[in-house]
């Protein structure tokens, strides 16, 4: 991958030196290990992206669901599963 880009940024010194300490203590150039990470950042914002839309359509799936009368109400599903609990203990 052919690098043309240059990124420019303000830090604290501090950061700076013990990053560029790090970075030399691994043996890895500091813009390689920048990359990594910001390809790293990437990467987890489109899964949490992603996973917001997914999140949000499940959401709209089961709201459309209790509009058309599908759905079960909290109670329900509370009575059901009290039940099925109340089975499994007796089995045991």
């Amino acid at each position: 991958m052919t690098k043309e880009a240059v990124f420019t940024m303000k830090l604290e010194p501090e950061l700076r030196a013990e990053f560029m300490a790090e970075a030399e203590a691994v043996h890895r150039p500091a813009s390689q290990i920048l990359r990594d990470l910001m390809r790293e950042y990437v990467q987890r914002q489109r899964e949490a992206r992603n996973y917001d839309e997914f999140l949000k359509q499940k959401v709209e799936a089961g709201r459309a669901s209790m509009r058309a009368g599908k759905g079960q109400s909290n109670e329900e599903v509370e009575a059901l599963f009290a039940k099925r609990r109340a089975l499994a203990t007796n089995q045991e």
